[in-house]
């Protein structure tokens, strides 16, 4: 039996939820959770070859992709790599979820048209100021991702041994 007291949300919250529980850094929030996000969350859209930051950016949101496609690169001697390729329902700018970070790549949108969802780093800490609960569950799912990456990483390096030094990493 439904709880009486228990807040009802409207379809189109329910659909939000839905949407930010398939990304990775909510999928542990339940809708109360998630409902905190709302009132900060904005669409924005952006164009083919629109830069949503650069590297070495402060790290002022995190987006989540409604639509399109985008492009993470890296710089290497003036040419940007891809290093991944996201598409709706992926995130991107995770590491707006800690304090004081500089964006690690560039974030490029490659489809004709991109819908994101930003979510503002000053709302993100004022969230998990007042939810430390939030903060871990988030916190846990962050540590995850880049558990994942650094196993995709080094994977990566025995497969291509020789072309770089993991010790330059920790230099």
């Amino acid at each position: 039996m439904r709880n009486p007291f228990s807040k009802t949300y409207e379809s189109q919250e329910l659909q939000m939820f839905d949407f930010m529980q398939g990304i990775k850094f909510f999928e542990r929030l339940r809708q109360k959770e998630l409902a905190r996000f709302l009132p900060a969350m904005h669409e924005r859209k952006y164009n083919r070859d629109e830069v949503v930051f650069f590297s070495k950016d402060p790290s002022q949101a995190l987006y989540l992709i409604r639509r399109g496609q985008i492009d993470l690169t890296i710089d290497v001697r003036d040419n940007f790599e891809t290093i991944m390729q996201l598409k709706r329902g992926e995130a991107f700018g995770e590491n707006s979820l800690l304090e004081n970070a500089k964006r690690t790549y560039t974030a490029l949108v490659t489809s004709d048209e991109a819908e994101l969802i930003v979510i503002p780093h000053f709302a993100i800490q004022e969230i998990f100021d007042s939810n430390p609960k939030i903060k871990a569950k988030m916190m846990t799912s962050l540590a995850e991702y880049y558990n994942a990456n650094n196993q995709r990483l080094f994977r990566s390096y025995r497969e291509s041994f020789g072309f770089f030094s993991l010790r330059q990493m920790f230099e």
